[in-house]
């Protein structure tokens, strides 16, 4: 997507990380009509955390955002009834937000800076156990057919930190806060060893 164009946002309580899944039921028409389009020209939108303010559109209130999000790319659109469409994404570029304004149908448009792709940072020895404890789990589903449940895409990265720390940092129970400053952290490294700190050993 080109920069400085603004993106639809789609803001969520909880939001997505790079390579990470979201499966989500969208049936408000404001959603409907930006999924459609997503889906058929391939082009992904904004995934915003919010910080107050509902995920349904209400009338008078105006939601808050946290200033960091994730772009999302649909990879499977089910047309569940006429108005309910069933969706599961893959998390892109990370962004943070700009201006803001209410868009067509009341989808929320912003400006954003997109932050680079994660370099692909080697795992140091003391933080290994983090990717022999997630390479664990996904053997675990494979072998008794529950990996499809545990809604990761392939190609399993456990050699790059960046990879790693997102997928634990959206897996596991961290208040907002510690999700979002994963987010926002650029260094791979640093973020695989906020993880391993707030996991512990």
């Amino acid at each position: 997507m080109p920069e400085n164009q603004p993106i639809p946002l789609f803001p969520l309580r909880h939001g997505i990380f790079p390579d990470g899944p979201l499966a989500l039921n969208i049936f408000e028409v404001r959603y409907l009509d930006l999924v459609n389009r997503s889906y058929r020209n391939n082009t992904p939108f904004g995934i915003a955390w919010l910080a107050e303010g509902r995920e349904i559109q209400v009338p008078g209130i105006t939601p808050t955002l946290h200033p960091w999000g994730c772009m999302a790319r649909v990879q499977r659109l089910e047309a569940v009834q006429p108005a309910l469409l069933r969706i599961d994404c893959q998390g892109g570029l990370r962004f943070r937000i700009g201006e803001v304004e209410r868009g067509p149908f009341g989808v929320w448009m912003a400006e954003v800076d997109f932050v680079d792709a994660d370099a692909a940072q080697p795992i140091p020895s003391d933080l290994q156990y983090l990717a022999d404890r997630l390479g664990g789990l996904i053997a675990e589903h494979q072998g008794t057919g529950l990996a499809p449940h545990l809604a990761l895409f392939a190609p399993f990265r456990l050699d790059e930190a960046g990879w790693v720390a997102n997928r634990w940092a959206e897996m596991l129970p961290f208040t907002t806060d510690k999700k979002l400053r994963l987010l926002a952290e650029p260094d791979p490294l640093e973020r695989l060893r906020l993880v391993g700190v707030w996991v512990g050993s």
